[in-house]
């Protein structure tokens, strides 16, 4: 676990915010470079790699999709010695103000969001959250020196560092989706020491945040026979009521839905039910939100599955996740492509 956690550390602490991933990118290349037979970036910028199976070419196979983009913000203007700013992906305003921030400009600067107190903003009714228009970033430079180093542009990233909680529990920004890379990793560390037919597709995804485009174009290009979205989904906790989906620490949750393939879902619970794997359930009753859509519907359409790891206070700078869900998660997906053969999965149906 200790080299997962390390591994999901490195990942959150790098920048790669939507459309410009190549920072947490060449992390994730470099760690996959023991693990896959080879790697390439795609036009829009996915990492993808190839592990290749032992049946007999041409081989049918699977694509591990985990978005490795995340949200954050966009300098919008210079207002004097402060900057102005946009979120990138959907962050939510409440969160932000006093939260430390990295401003990617000529140079790289730390800084704080700030808001004016809500008594002098004309307009605000006293006590209510401001929204992203009423927020600033503050660098502690005088107005001209802000203006040479600092442009409209330039991107903004959470600065809150991971902190562990417990033995098992990490915080820290951009778990969303990067525990889905750390679990995919999971897996590929297992399939390094097991036998498997099908060709495995790991791809860390890009611009899942602003419309599912890495997936969408990695599906269409490779042309996978079954595909599996890894990401997040909303974890039980303070004041979430029946909102939170899943517990944390208790397994990873399976989708269930017109986005998942039935066939896939069956085999997913047969084989965590056999190995007595923990797993929760999640009905998702219409678009799943994540990069399973884009599996499912590229070019003639393919069988798709969402496997999900719980995750507390999404979209914030200090989202929460259990490290035994995230390398169950990766279990599981090992499990599954070790069982994959063409003589157990000759007839798939969705009626099944």
């Amino acid at each position: 676990m200790s080299e997962t956690k390390s591994f999901l550390k490195e990942m959150i602490t790098a920048p790669g915010l939507s459309g410009h991933e190549k920072p947490v990118r060449e992390i994730i290349e470099k760690r996959w470079a023991g693990l896959v037979d080879e790697t390439h970036v795609s036009p829009l910028g996915s990492l993808e790699g190839l592990k290749k199976g032992s049946g007999t070419a041409p081989r049918k196979s699977v694509m591990l999709a985990g978005h490795m983009d995340a949200i954050g913000l966009i300098v919008t203007g210079i207002n004097g010695e402060f900057l102005r700013i946009t979120d990138v992906g959907g962050v939510d305003p409440r969160v932000m103000p006093g939260q430390p921030v990295t401003v990617y400009g000529r140079e790289i600067l730390k800084g704080v969001v700030v808001q004016p107190p809500d008594r002098l903003v004309e307009g605000h009714p006293a006590g209510t959250p401001m929204g992203l228009d009423k927020l600033y970033v503050d660098v502690g430079l005088e107005a001209a020196e802000v203006a040479k180093k600092v442009r409209a542009g330039d991107l903004v990233t959470f600065g809150q560092m991971p902190l562990e909680l417990g033995d098992d529990i990490l915080s820290g920004h951009t778990m969303d989706d990067r525990a889905a890379v750390a679990a995919i990793t999971c897996c590929l560390e297992i399939l390094k020491k097991r036998f498997h037919q099908w060709d495995v597709w790991a791809v860390a995804t890009v611009q899942e945040e602003v419309g599912l485009k890495g997936a969408m174009t990695s599906a269409f290009g490779l042309e996978p026979t079954l595909g599996i979205a890894i990401d997040v989904t909303h974890a039980k906790g303070p004041g979430t009521s029946e909102k939170g989906i899943a517990d944390l620490g208790k397994g990873m949750v399976l989708g269930m839905g017109p986005n998942i393939h039935p066939w896939m879902y069956k085999k997913f619970k047969e084989i965590a039910d056999e190995l007595e794997i923990p797993y929760q359930v999640e009905m998702m009753a219409g678009h799943s939100g994540t990069d399973a859509y884009a599996l499912q519907v590229a070019r003639g359409g393919r069988p798709t599955m969402v496997l999900s790891i719980p995750l507390r206070y999404m979209h914030t700078p200090v989202e929460t996740v259990s490290m035994k869900d995230i390398e169950r998660a990766g279990r599981l997906l090992a499990e599954f492509i070790t069982w994959l053969g063409d003589e157990n999965t000759a007839d798939i149906r969705w009626e099944d």
